[in-house]
């Protein structure tokens, strides 16, 4: 599909400068665009690409300046903040892409299921017994929605995923391919012969409305009760986050990060990719998390923490720099105690 600098414009609500009838039909980054291609630049530091990009159009901030001739070309369209406008233009590309209504061969839905409008179930996906499927929701193949489910409104699930028994997804939600939400809990218990014997979980997972789960992310049923991620939640793909744990509004989590049973984590968290944390944990509201951190204690709202054991992030940085000197400091000090000894030996 094609659109013209000017059509463009009037979506993002930006001013042309160029040729406002030059079309294009494909995005690209700065550095590698081509005819046709419709590009941004938000960065200072990728301004050097501007001034030989093949694109055809660039969006751009209104206070930028070119410091060099322009390729004759290119089209700029102006606004007030060219990274958020790429961002909708991206958001509305996607929605072009969205797939037409219809439920496609070898797919079953339950006689009890209710279904929305304007749904589509791609092929060889399951919706169980006693499940609500709402509005303008889209379901790709292979995917796996077990009994007395409820989706909301608009959300998308992608090949592969699989929702268990009695969970509630919100509306807008995406859950990626391979996600699994609303497996068993990591619950056991040893008997008098050490064994362990599994402790039915017998809750659910309910994720709120815009939550986002990336691909091969598990999210576990509660034991009793609920697992909730919150409204606008953001989880990277291969996170697992166990048996009734919180999730607070707008927290964003990288990859590989992974939170033991009952943990609560507040709202607008921010956490690294291979943090691991304990159970049974209150993780504070905008706490902020690095890469690789242990959190084996509670985090107060508004710290930044790194490290394992983790701990106040300006703390750590000065305790890492004294250990990368530590050889150098070893080496001093046994040059003082040689030198104390020969002292002794001489006195």
């Amino acid at each position: 599909m094609k659109f013209s600098a000017e059509q463009i414009a009037g979506i993002i609500n930006g001013t042309v400068d160029g040729n406002p009838s030059v079309e294009v039909n494909t995005l690209a980054k700065i550095e590698e665009g081509t005819t046709g291609a419709l590009s941004f630049l938000a960065n200072p530091k990728y301004e050097e690409h501007i001034y030989k990009t093949d694109s055809s159009v660039c969006i751009v901030n209104n206070t930028f300046k070119p410091a060099n001739p322009l390729p004759d070309s290119l089209t700029l369209i102006k606004v007030d903040d060219a990274y958020t406008c790429f961002a909708k233009l991206l958001e509305f590309y996607d929605t072009l892409k969205k797939e037409e209504p219809r439920i496609e061969v070898n797919s079953f839905i339950d006689d009890t299921a209710v279904i929305g409008d304007n749904i589509y179930v791609g092929a060889s996906s399951y919706i169980g017994k006693e499940t609500v499927i709402g509005d303008d929701v889209a379901i790709h193949p292979n995917v796996t929605i077990g009994p007395n489910v409820t989706v909301g409104d608009g959300t998308v699930i992608y090949p592969g995923a699989t929702i268990y028994r009695d969970c509630v997804i919100g509306k807008n939600c995406i859950i990626h391919s391979g996600a699994v939400i609303g497996a068993d809990g990591f619950g056991f218990a040893p008997n008098e012969k050490g064994e362990f014997q599994k402790i039915p979980q017998i809750g659910n997972v309910i994720l709120e409305d815009y939550v986002d789960i990336g691909a091969n992310s598990t999210i576990d049923r509660a034991t009793m009760g609920s697992t909730i991620i919150r409204k606008g939640a953001k989880i990277d793909n291969l996170v697992q986050i166990g048996h009734n744990v919180e999730v607070g509004n707008n927290t964003a989590m990288a990859a590989q990060t992974g939170i033991a049973g009952s943990t609560k984590v507040g709202n607008n968290v921010l956490i690294g990719g291979q943090v691991g944390m304990a159970g049974h944990l209150k993780i504070g509201d905008r706490v902020k998390i690095a890469a690789q951190s242990g959190i084996g204690g509670n985090v107060k709202e508004d710290t930044k923490v790194m490290g394992s054991p983790a701990f106040d992030s300006d703390d750590y940085k000065k305790s890492y720099l004294g250990f990368r000197r530590l050889p150098m400091i070893l080496t001093r000090l046994k040059a003082i105690e040689d030198t104390i000894k020969k002292l002794t030996k001489d006195h």
